[in-house]
């Protein structure tokens, strides 16, 4: 039987979903990042909204209706950011991510920048194989102040990685 699936924008209606999809996944971090970083839940429910309340925008991959990911992308005026990248632990490793991604990625002309954990090492590989590279550690720490409200300690303990338009736009 052929399943039913579309990326479209998440609404209101989705932000329980959208918790359980982030706390689901992200439980891949735990004992992987800083000890001092991980608490449960993962992202409490009055984070996420802080993160919809700040321009995260979540678009997501529902199957036989059913969200399976979710991918937030954040408008910062000259780059767009992807945010909060998760597909549900049963339902990884099938493509969803990527589709997630390149969906976004149409959605803007501008050069994209992702943040993640530097020990997250299958959301690096995840980027990488997508086309995105690595910044030096001194443009990851200068981007991620200018571009994420995030606390000094991530910052510390994060890589940021860009689009090759990125990569292209750079003296």
């Amino acid at each position: 039987m052929h399943k039913i699936e579309m990326i479209r924008k998440c609404t209101e209606t989705d932000f329980n979903t959208i918790f359980k999809i982030i706390n689901n996944a992200a439980q891949a971090y735990k004992g992987v990042i800083p000890e001092d970083r991980w608490h449960e839940p993962y992202m409490p429910f009055e984070e996420v909204r802080h993160e919809i309340e700040d321009g995260v925008i979540f678009w997501g991959l529902e199957q036989d209706g059913r969200l399976l990911g979710i991918m937030g992308v954040q408008d910062r005026g000259d780059v767009t950011l992807i945010r909060h990248a998760y597909v549900l632990m049963q339902a990884q490793k099938k493509g969803i991510g990527t589709r997630l991604l390149q969906h976004l990625e149409s959605m803007t002309k501008n050069p994209i920048l992702v943040g993640t954990w530097a020990e997250a090492s299958w959301a690096i590989a995840f980027y990488k194989s997508n086309g995105y590279s690595i910044v030096s550690e001194e443009e990851k720490n200068y981007l991620l102040r200018k571009y994420w409200s995030i606390p000094k300690r991530q910052v510390e303990t994060s890589v940021v990685l860009a689009s090759q338009k990125w990569k292209k736009a750079q003296p």
